[in-house]
């Protein structure tokens, strides 16, 4: 059972997504015959807490609260903190309560995921701060992500900060280079429009002529692609040019070798988005650990930290 501090709910990955990677990552430990160390244990219950080792964003408390769930539905996970919340060295994020054998059997899999989702948002957090130095610019996640995993990591962008582009391929069309190979910008963006109506049409574009020939088609985003800031900026020119006063116009992403010490400079171009996958191929982990016993740092027993165990 998870009780207490969640957060938003619109930060947390969907439920059927939580059950079903939980159910696969308990599944790698615990196949074929279960946990043999914590059959030694008896029904004794026991109290841990989990800290976070090191400052960053949390997430992932819905995974973690699940793992426990899968293993026995009678540990109570209470939280201490939201999802999103900032956490510093020693800080505590929840409280376990249950049979010792459960808790021990399903810690790696809830620090795995405490662990990995926290890194992301760490990470989101970072470009996001670095980003409002130069603008407003939303910061976005792009589908560099761990393959089954994705759903989980966006949630954990979104804990972060930031925000997320297309999930998959279904989401919208996004006109590439090597679409647009094989069809110029203005038809391609024709053809889409017609084929699937209500569907937003986003193009990639790495010239200024792209991106006007995009924005005279009708585009309802342009990426300016591996463009340095001052090339963003003649693109944001050039939208405010051919739109004039429009209420809505094209919105305008920047991507391509984005970084925390330029993203500032990106954000003062006036673009709208800035998306990099460093926010979930890059990111590491946060370290947080899982202490069994009364809670005293001097005296408590330190169970599996993010390690290479």
């Amino acid at each position: 059972m998870s009780g207490a501090v969640s957060g938003e709910e619109w930060l947390h990955p969907p439920r059927h997504e939580v059950v079903a990677a939980v159910a696969r990552s308990l599944a790698e430990d615990l196949a074929p015959l279960g946990d043999l160390t914590a059959s030694l244990l008896g029904p004794e219950t026991t109290r841990a807490t989990v800290r976070a080792r090191a400052s960053g964003t949390v997430a992932g408390t819905r995974c973690a609260a699940e793992a426990f769930n899968q293993v026995d539905p009678s540990v109570e996970v209470d939280w201490s903190v939201a999802e999103g919340a900032i956490v510093g060295p020693g800080d505590t994020i929840g409280e376990i309560s249950g049979p010792l054998a459960a808790v021990v059997t399903a810690e790696r899999t809830a620090l795995n995921f405490l662990g990995f989702l926290s890194g992301i948002a760490t990470q989101t957090r970072r470009f996001v701060d670095a980003a409002a130095v130069g603008g407003d610019a939303r910061v976005w996640d792009t589908r560099k992500t761990v393959p089954g995993l994705r759903s989980l990591s966006k949630a954990a962008v979104r804990a972060g900060g930031g925000r997320n582009h297309r999930g998959n391929l279904s989401d919208w069309l996004m006109l590439k280079d090597n679409h647009l190979s094989e069809l110029g910008i203005a038809a391609a963006v024709a053809v889409a429009r017609d084929r699937w109506p209500g569907r937003t049409i986003h193009v990639e574009c790495d010239r200024l002529d792209q991106v006007r020939e995009a924005l005279i088609a009708g585009a309802d985003a342009v990426l300016c692609d591996n463009m340095t800031p001052d090339e963003v900026g003649e693109c944001v020119a050039a939208a405010r040019e051919i739109h004039g006063s429009a209420i809505r116009r094209t919105l305008l992403e920047a991507s391509g070798g984005i970084t925390l010490e330029n993203i500032a400079a990106y954000a003062a171009t006036g673009v709208d988005a800035i998306s990099s996958g460093a926010l979930t191929n890059a990111a590491g982990v946060l370290d947080v650990g899982l202490d069994i016993g009364d809670g005293d740092p001097s005296g408590r027993s330190r169970i599996n930290e993010v390690d290479p165990s």
